[in-house]
């Protein structure tokens, strides 16, 4: 078992501020953003110090019920050789459904949804874990996701289903403390149980992050300062086991660097309590070796893929609410996705907020509700603008023109010449029809 320590996500906009932070031990990346070949200078200094860097997954889908894609799990491995990783980390989540087995369209949820806890779902996650840890080049680790909805039906508790998991594939467990407490204030789960059930050996690392409630709702923003009921919850859980490592997650609305050390003490200081009560030094767990997985039955993975496909269609098709399911919950799902979406194409093609102005966000929500993803972010731009020019907007003819121009650069079968001369020609054009 691999000790961390506690460590920090590391994101771009702070990449200055963790390597100044000197009692940061280890810090974790999101996979997809990071390309093997062309590291960023920030982890390679980090690397070279002696940082640990763990790639964290976010797109691979092992909850979903088509087994893992090859191209993303060599592209995970790839990442984890290149960083020198003594582990790798996805969750126990879909974010794409259709396709083949149910011979519809290929739906994109561009975020984690919650797998039914029923023994179906399990035989096709232990399958497509045991898949992927097959593929990569070290040890894989699985975290429990926050989920604003239910499953109707469900046979097992979280507790329950991931020692499951974990006993019939061997996989580590990230166990992140947030999703706990969002899962007791949006389903009402008992977080000390789900500690009390989950099999702590296996425990990889643990993720604390904050968020805010609205309407009794509990929103996983990791935007907002860790609040004192997740900090309570991982006393508890450090109580109980010795974590090999804590992380502390945040993605967006960053607060000063002085601030998000505070929050690593906060965090040390619950683990310092949570390890005081123990009664006793517990020993190094002896994991058993894992049973054999028996591959899924195509009828079972047949069913699960209808299922979700339901879903996520009325998630991001707006097609009825699947029989048994929240309504209002699947609503407020609904938004969200449609609101990260957004979000993250203004990320990915920056240059639309600001040609579209304060239109750009109404615009694309509109979209959203007809259009549901079918591919990337970057294929969302590029259709998203596609159909505004298709429908001859916007109205200002000087944005069309500089929308058209964009989209005209990337969705070429080539790009379009970057010659002075001739890019000289097309601004003087913008410049003319403006007037």
């Amino acid at each position: 078992m691999v000790r961390l320590g506690t460590g920090i996500g590391w994101r771009p906009e702070i990449a200055d501020a963790v390597e100044r932070m000197p009692a940061v031990d280890w810090v974790e990346a999101v996979a997809e953003n990071v390309c093997p070949g062309h590291l960023p200078e920030s982890l390679l200094r980090l690397r070279e110090r002696g940082v640990t860097v763990v790639p964290h997954g976010v797109s691979l889908g092992l909850g979903g019920a088509e087994r893992p894609d090859e191209g993303r799990l060599t592209a995970l491995a790839e990442r984890a050789e290149a960083l020198g990783s003594p582990l790798v980390t996805e969750h126990i989540a879909f974010v794409r459904a259709g396709g083949a087995l149910t011979a519809s369209p290929r739906l994109e949820a561009g975020h984690l949804l919650p797998v039914p806890r029923t023994r179906d779902a399990l035989d096709v996650l232990c399958e497509n874990v045991r898949i992927a840890q097959d593929a990569l080049p070290v040890p894989l680790a699985v975290e429990n996701i926050a989920a604003l909805f239910s499953w109707p039906g469900e046979e097992m508790t979280e507790g329950q289903f991931l020692y499951e998991l974990a006993d019939r594939t061997g996989v580590r467990l990230l166990i992140d403390v947030a999703n706990l407490h969002t899962n007791h204030v949006n389903r009402g789960e008992d977080p000390a149980k789900a500690l009390a059930e989950l099999p702590l050996e296996a425990l990889a690392y643990v993720h604390v992050a904050g968020g805010f409630e609205r309407d009794g709702i509990w929103h996983d923003s990791h935007a907002h300062p860790v609040p004192r009921p997740v900090l309570d919850i991982l006393t508890d859980l450090a109580s109980r086991v010795s974590p090999p490592g804590v992380l502390l997650e945040r993605d967006e609305n960053f607060p000063a660097p002085e601030e998000l050390e505070r929050e690593l003490d906060t965090i040390r200081e619950a683990l310092a309590t949570g390890g005081a009560s123990r009664t006793a030094a517990l020993p190094e767990p002896v994991r058993t070796a894992a049973r054999a997985v028996p591959e899924a039955p195509a009828p079972v993975r047949e069913r699960l893929a209808l299922e979700q496909t339901a879903l996520l269609s009325a998630l991001v098709a707006g097609t009825p609410a699947p029989e048994g399911f929240d309504r209002v919950r699947l609503g407020v799902q609904a938004r969200a996705l449609a609101a990260k979406r957004a979000d993250v194409v203004a990320k990915v093609a920056p240059e639309l907020p600001v040609i579209l102005g304060d239109g750009y966000r109404p615009a694309f929500l509109a979209y959203a509700q007809r259009h549901p993803m079918t591919g990337g972010y970057r294929r969302d731009a590029l259709e998203f603008a596609g159909r505004l020019l298709a429908e001859g907007r916007p109205a200002d003819a000087g944005a069309r023109t500089e929308l058209r121009e964009w989209w005209q650069e990337r969705s070429g079968p080539k790009p379009r010449s970057r010659q002075p001369g001739v890019r000289l020609a097309r601004a003087t054009r913008r410049v003319l029809l403006r007037r």
